[in-house]
């Protein structure tokens, strides 16, 4: 079998993969594109890192490929769509970067205490500026961690190494698990008005775009300093800029910036109170060893022994049972994003069950599906159907599957439910109809529905009143929203109703705060799926 090593990886990840019997190893450094489709027409395995683009082309011309294995986090250079369509699994290494990361992280906290940067900068340029060069210790001091997932945590434990005390924002994260690593689980206004330093550890989603920006400095305290070694984005650049400038923030550290490389001309570069890094946090021989060694060793179990680690499209199944379930994989994935969206970001359980024919199947890349489909907006791109339950149980999530033979009106159900805190369900329900077993909702927090899972939702809960449906349309219509259906459900005449209306575009802020400000409408979602 031959494997293709289109990037440089550490040379102890070659080695292994030379060392496996029956292994061909072509190393092919700085290919172009063309080169690349002439040497994958016989590869079984590629390895990759971020410069090797792995798209469409290269999956038509290989036909006997199986497997690309990305040293690395993001797949962003892999077609994974045309991946999953060809039946290749996709895989990365998504703890390879942890240490590191988190060391950079925390040497960007200690520069922001201590001018290091700036001191070593004068004294190569001749100054000895010892009056001018003061700082401040970080001992006693708190620092706030937003995100408290692998990397964060270990910036948690760093922090508390050094005498800090250490507040933490996850709304994902459980109590005892905050618990456990002896860190205080706050709001974010919380953390932001408490913190000395703030560092933020977050996948860059809809949610966390700019959410440290103008509006959430102005909570925290002058003379806060803050940090980014996570993406680009999180932390709004020309609202940092202003506050840098005002003094509001005193200090700053990045390593990722919203567009990379970074402008020459970026007013960043220009600031005397932050210290720049050209996005290098995995960018250590550890780093890059750790994730060439572990790539080599996926890519050799997936061809000798047909096992999966780290799998960005698919778990491991053979092609009959990959053909029976597959639209169940999309119901489910769907399923949790919209459960997801629709309960609490503070959640103890979440239970599925399988009802009717999918339960004679073997659920557990349902399961996994559907488990990705929750996890996706809270974990971003890291989760994957191997990681998927590790991630929830990070997050404190208990996780039940149930099966049942009857389905009622269906052939088969799949139903997930979400209990929150303070014990209130949140469901979902969806069933597969017609000959293209195309997904349907049709049940939400106990109300019928019928629409297709797919696209845009609105999601209502309104007193049941005349009106209400012209009043929703003519808004959406004033929005230029065009609605392609729409479900609507009540228990008894006069109560409460819901209205699941699907759109084709995504109504504008002004519209939606419109309709939540009527008073007619008790609860209004809006789902992308």
């Amino acid at each position: 079998m031959k494997i293709l090593v289109a990037d440089k990886i550490s040379p102890k990840g070659v080695a292994y993969l030379r060392q496996q019997p029956g292994f061909e190893v072509v190393e092919a450094y700085g290919s172009s594109s063309e080169k690349i489709l002439e040497l994958v027409k016989d590869v079984h395995a590629i390895a990759v890192r971020s410069e090797t683009k792995i798209g469409r082309a290269v999956f038509a011309a290989a036909p006997l490929l199986k497997v690309v294995g990305r040293a690395g986090v993001g797949v962003d250079n892999v077609d994974v769509d045309a991946a999953t369509e060809r039946g290749v699994v996709v895989m990365n290494t998504p703890g390879g970067n942890t240490i590191s990361t988190a060391e950079l992280t925390f040497t960007h906290i200690l520069c922001g205490a201590r001018p290091i940067a700036q001191a070593a900068a004068s004294m190569k340029a001749g100054n000895w500026d010892r009056k001018t060069l003061s700082g401040i210790e970080i001992y006693k001091k708190t620092l706030g961690v937003v995100g408290l997932g692998r990397i964060g945590s270990e910036v948690a434990k760093r922090a508390q190494a050094f005498g800090m005390r250490v507040l933490a924002y996850d709304p994902y994260l459980s109590a005892s698990r905050a618990a456990a690593m002896q860190v205080e689980a706050v709001t974010l206004d919380a953390l932001l008005a408490g913190s000395d330093y703030i560092t933020v550890h977050m996948p860059l989603t809809d949610d966390t775009l700019n959410m440290i920006d103008a509006a959430a400095i102005a909570k925290c305290k002058k003379g806060v300093r803050l940090f980014n070694c996570a993406r680009g984005g999180i932390i709004n650049e020309a609202d940092l800029i202003a506050a840098l400038k005002s003094g509001h923030v005193a200090a700053a550290g990045l390593d990722v910036f919203v567009e990379e490389p970074l402008a020459k001309d970026s007013e960043l570069r220009t600031l005397p109170n932050v210290v720049l890094t050209p996005h290098i946090a995995a960018s250590t021989a550890e780093a890059q060893e750790s994730v060439g060694i572990e790539i080599a060793e996926q890519i050799a179990d997936v061809l000798l022994h047909g096992a999966v680690r780290n799998a960005v499209n698919m778990p491991s199944m053979d092609a009959t049972a990959a053909k029976a379930i597959a639209p169940y994989l999309d119901l489910a994935t769907k399923l949790g994003t919209l459960v997801q969206q629709i309960a609490p970001q503070q959640i103890a359980k979440l239970r599925v069950t399988y009802q009717g024919k999918v339960s004679d199947l073997d659920v557990n890349a349902i399961t996994r599906a559907l488990q990705c489909g929750y996890l996706r907006r809270i974990s971003g791109d890291g989760v994957n159907a191997v990681n998927a339950p590790t991630q929830m149980q990070r997050l404190g999530l208990a996780f039940e599957v149930v099966k049942s033979s009857d389905a009622g009106d269906y052939t088969d159900l799949i139903e997930v439910e979400a209990t929150a805190a303070d014990g209130t369900l949140h469901a979902a329900r969806g069933t597969l109809i017609g000959k293209s077993n195309a997904p349907r909702l049709v049940g939400i927090n106990g109300r019928e529905v019928e629409v297709a899972a797919e696209g845009k939702l609105l999601v209502l809960e309104n007193i049941d009143q005349p009106g209400m449906v012209g009043m929703v349309g003519t808004l959406l219509g004033k929005d230029k929203v065009n609605i392609a259906d729409m479900s609507l459900s009540r228990l008894t005449p006069g109560s409460t109703a819901y209205m699941v209306v699907r759109v084709d575009t995504e109504p504008s802020e002004a519209a939606r705060t419109e309709l939540k400000g009527n008073p007619a409408i008790k609860q209004a979602k809006f789902i992308q799926l």
